[in-house]
């Protein structure tokens, strides 16, 4: 035994001394029994980790960051693990003893239900209770829900139908291979389904990388317009046959059992990308169309230029006899961009995957009408500038009765040199990529439960880090519960309960995507410290649920207005408005998203004032709904004379926004982020009533907040610093000091006059 699981050992029977002390007082030791669990598990896997040093190298050397040092990180890592199990087990004893010695006082854990929880019409219930379901997606393959090493308290107990996915053909989930050509199905496969215990709540995966030999032989076409995790045409006639069948036979096999309570998952990060030298170029993503695809093409543009080819050849610069002759270059070249044809196509490719996914939805619910449903929406098809990928997330989100999505953050600078870390430069981690997407998701379907099916907070493919900062960790999955998320499945975890990664992950690897083997070096597999933190936060969020609820479900004054045929349109619109998005978000409230659907459908009152800003393109339909909203009172800062200024093919507008029965404000041209903030929050009509004064040293904010009034008259505070250094606040209500400050974590008092660390996260309770 090493000296440092000698030194662990100690302290975990230190630590399990005081639990048998505070459990004779009555006080909850659920944290410290996970604190022990890890710490347990740990020290196996560091030994396993010291006797099997060629296997681990080999896991490093998957991942080309630490490739070449491999042999140094396996020859450190037995007792890093062990010093990090250490450091938990010192944490652990330390807040036990603050508890036991009438320091602090914590609220219980309200556990999840694993067996009991449902979907309510906005969040998942446990026992009465709201609950934030939590867990790891693609654990280690072939393990039963009884195996409590895998499935438990600590990691989760979410039953993922359909965590083999890297293999093309044969995997633990819905795919094309159960329908054979007879039109019979393969009742072995069919067992996958079928022999699912009753048991965990979960979700089911439509697993679309792979089509049977027979299909490729009847339909030679099927694999045209293929893309990375969707294998097959989408509008080739025998898919959606296959499919459709397929669908409506599990969708009945499924019906009702608690293994779909979190959803039917309709695809796994779809994505078409359509130009050159797109991110899945590689991996020979839409390289060509279907003959399929081609004519449902010429039919849209029919149908959208209303039968004039002259005004399509006058739009493209073509000389087409007829629709039926329209012919497009695919991949397209990123110069066309700003011009008709790649507008045009753009659209047609995000309303064919509307559409397929459209007919997915249908065929489950013409059998099984009460399946929730979601599709896990890549987010940098929302949060980056490319709109060549056929997706929608607006549409998208409004026709799945869930969001979902696989949100990510960055914990620190990117890995990848491409990637930029700009963000770097004022926080302490990237939120605001995780941030935008939640609060444009919530915006569009304010009322449906948010599920991110795959969760990249820890690390992903654009960054890792061999010691997360623990602080890191509570923060963004605070705040992304806070800004919506219902329930996680973290990226990833591949260790077998003896410590050995899974059997996916040794010897030779044979699945397609080689981005899972170098997912395990840098990841929570090897870092005590992260996993344990992860099972904390949400502990301490599940403990605070109902808070947590009430927080989220604010208006949300000041709404940007978003427009998709700018983002398709310009090389920078997303760019630009994150940058207007941070530079709202500190204001204490949360922020929000309209378009042209959010006005026509949703009420005028959940806000008080929409910023245009950098929405140079839009549709008339666009203009008209902003213009129809201010005739009916609204009010509208408007950000440049560019804005609203072209069509979605760049044709001048000779309309202008009036104010009508509402308020146009109308800001210079060239108004930096800083004024076009002001202007709108001049507008926003009540500010919260908690107020936070922020002194960091630097020329901006990074402190945000969120406040709710409670029932007696008291305030619920959730504050969050996002920046690198301290900083130093003050806390005023309705401009005066309150009577009373209590941090709700420890319940101990607080000066109205206070500093929050770097990455600090603190719920108070403020009276007046």
């Amino acid at each position: 035994m090493s000296d440092y699981e000698r030194k662990a050992r100690v302290k975990q029977q230190t630590l399990l001394g005081m639990m048998e002390e505070a459990k004779a007082k009555g006080v909850d030791v659920t944290r410290e029994e996970t604190v022990v669990w890890f710490s347990e598990q740990f020290l196996k896997f560091a030994n396993w980790d010291e006797e099997n040093v060629e296997a681990v190298e080999r896991l490093f050397g998957y991942e080309r960051y630490y490739a070449q040092d491999k042999e140094r990180l396996a020859a450190e890592l037995p007792d890093f693990e062990r010093k990090k199990v250490i450091e938990i087990l010192e944490k652990g004893i330390e807040t036990l003893g603050k508890e036991l010695r009438g320091e602090i006082k914590r609220r219980p854990v309200n556990k999840v239900d694993w067996q009991n929880t449902v979907a309510g019409d906005n969040m998942f219930v446990s026992n009465g209770k709201p609950i934030f379901p939590y867990d790891y997606f693609s654990k280690t393959v072939g393990q039963p829900l009884t195996n409590t090493d895998i499935y438990n308290d600590h990691l989760g107990a979410i039953y993922h139908g359909g965590e083999n996915l890297y293999p093309v053909d044969h995997d633990r989930a819905i795919n094309s291979f159960l329908l054979k050509e007879d039109g019979t199905f393969d009742e072995e496969l069919l067992k996958e389904l079928t022999g699912i215990p009753d048991t965990n709540i979960g979700f089911l995966i439509y697993w679309k990388m792979g089509i049977p030999k027979w299909v490729e032989e009847r339909e030679p076409e099927v694999r045209k317009g293929r893309s990375l995790f969707t294998g097959f045409d989408i509008d080739n006639p025998l898919v959606r046959e296959v499919w459709g069948k397929i669908i409506r036979h599990t969708g009945e096999l499924t019906k009702g059992k608690k293994v779909t309570e979190l959803g039917y998952i309709f695809s796994n990060e779809p994505h078409w990308f359509a130009e050159k030298g797109g991110p899945f170029e590689r991996q020979d993503e839409m390289t060509s169309l279907s003959s399929y695809t081609i004519r449902k093409f010429q039919d849209w543009l029919r149908k959208k230029y209303q039968g004039d080819i002259d005004a399509l050849n006058a739009n493209w610069e073509r000389s087409f006899e007829d629709f039926s002759d329209v012919e497009i270059e695919i991949r397209m070249d990123t110069a066309l961009r700003g011009k008709p044809i790649w507008y045009d196509f753009c659209r047609y490719n995000m309303d064919r995957s509307t559409e397929w996914f459209t007919f997915v939805q249908d065929e489950l619910h013409s059998v099984n009408p009460e399946a929730d449903t979601h599709i896990k929406i890549w987010p940098r098809s929302f949060i980056e500038d490319w709109r060549s990928h056929g997706i929608d997330v607006e549409a998208l989100t409004e026709l799945t009765t869930m969001i979902g999505h696989d949100a990510k953050a960055l914990g620190s600078p990117s890995i990848r040199p491409r990637f930029s870390s700009e963000w770097n430069e004022k926080y302490a981690y990237y939120w605001s990529g995780m941030g935008f997407l939640h609060d444009f998701l919530e915006s569009v379907s304010p009322d449906k439960i948010n599920v991110n099916s795959e969760s990249h907070f820890l690390s992903s493919g654009m960054w890792r880090d061999m010691d997360p900062r623990t602080s890191y960790v509570r923060s963004v999955y605070w705040l992304a519960t806070l800004q919506g998320m219902d329930a996680n499945m973290g990226w990833f975890w591949a260790r077998d309960p003896d410590g050995s990664p899974e059997d996916r992950l040794e010897g030779e690897l044979n699945f397609f995507d080689p981005g899972l083997g170098g997912a395990f070096a840098g990841s929570n597999n090897q870092q005590p410290h992260v996993a344990n933190e992860v099972t904390q936060v949400m502990f301490d969020l599940n403990s605070f649920s109902e808070e947590i609820i009430a927080l989220r479900e604010q208006r949300r004054p000041l709404r940007l207005f978003y427009s998709e045929t700018s983002a398709i349109n310009m090389p920078d619109y997303v760019t630009k408005t994150k940058k207007l998005y941070d530079e709202c978000f500190f204001e204490g409230f949360p922020l929000g998203f309209v378009t042209k659907k959010i006005l026509q459908k949703q009420d005028h009152e959940n806000w008080d004032v929409v910023v245009v800003s950098n929405n140079k393109y839009v549709t008339d339909a666009e203009f008209a709904t902003l213009q129809s909203y201010l005739d009916e009172g609204g009010t509208v800062v408007l950000a440049g004379k560019e804005s609203l200024s072209l069509n979605e093919y760049g044709q001048p507008r000779s309309k202008k926004l009036v104010a009508g029965a509402g308020k146009l404000v109308q800001l210079e041209s060239g108004s930096d982020l800083r004024r076009i903030r002001q202007a709108a929050l001049e507008e926003v009509v009540e500010m919260p009533a908690v107020m936070i004064t922020e002194k960091n040293g630097k020329p901006f904010k990074t402190v945000t907040w969120r406040v709710i009034e409670q029932p007696k008259g008291n305030y619920l505070v959730n504050i969050f610093n996002l920046g690198h250094d301290a900083a130093q606040l003050r806390l005023s209500l309705e401009g005066e000091a309150p009577s009373k400050i209590t941090d709700l974590m420890t319940s101990n008092l607080i000066d109205a006059d206070f500093e929050l660390e770097s990455e600090g996260v603190l719920l108070l309770e403020v009276k007046r």
